[in-house]
């Protein structure tokens, strides 16, 4: 499959598990394309969790299921409406869940390129996500990133060390499809913006672009 082509096919994927599970020899080439990420100080400031158990997806899934309620109760009207239709999670419909950390420790106490910038190897976490994203896309996989949690219950619940913080929990598994329009376009939550609203020459230029929301 084109580069270009697995970028535009990734989809954050909710509904569209199958439940089957993941072969170990794909699981692998994905984890290796995670793992050759570019990091500061080449550093690779990321570890992978493998949660497999019923059990412990099902705590974290009551715990999504309470932030979910959380957040729609700061919403009305239209936009209660709207959240209403959205799943935001395939926690129990994966068979898979790959809980991706960052260890500020790793390759310290000076890590080469983070002096100036703290979040440098926070960044190197997300790059290692975004690689394990689209070699699963590649493999025809899709993958749904929970963002409705407390990072501490989750500590606790994974029994991540003091210090290690969990930056993702990424559902992983063979879907039914991809959607051709991402689930919040769809649900009309919020339009894209296009490439030209993004870009500027050599300086930000107030009203230069124009942001849809």
């Amino acid at each position: 499959m084109d580069l270009y082509d697995v970028i535009h096919r990734r989809r954050d994927v909710r509904a569209e598990f199958t439940g089957e599970p993941v072969p170990d020899d794909v699981l692998d080439r994905i984890l290796t394309a995670a793992h050759a990420a570019p990091s500061v100080g080449n550093s690779q400031p990321w570890d992978f969790v493998l949660v497999r158990d019923p059990q412990t997806r099902r705590r974290f899934y009551a715990h999504v299921q309470v932030e979910r309620d959380t957040f729609a109760a700061t919403l009305e009207g239209a936009a209660a409406e709207r959240f209403a239709r959205i799943k935001i999670d395939g926690v129990l419909e994966s068979t898979l869940s790959v809980v991706v950390t960052y260890d500020p420790q790793r390759g310290g106490p000076a890590v080469l390129g983070r002096h100036a910038i703290a979040d440098a190897g926070l960044y190197s976490v997300c790059l290692a996500i975004q690689n394990l994203w689209l070699a699963a896309t590649a493999e025809g996989l899709g993958v749904g990133w929970v963002s409705f949690y407390r990072e501490p219950f989750l500590a606790d619940l994974l029994g991540i060390p003091p210090g290690i913080r969990p930056v993702a929990w990424l559902c992983v598994g063979p879907v039914s499809h991809l959607q051709t329009v991402p689930d919040l376009v769809r649900h009309g939550w919020r339009t894209p913006r296009p490439l030209a609203a993004a870009v500027h020459a050599d300086r930000w230029r107030a009203g230069e672009n124009h942001p849809m929301g």
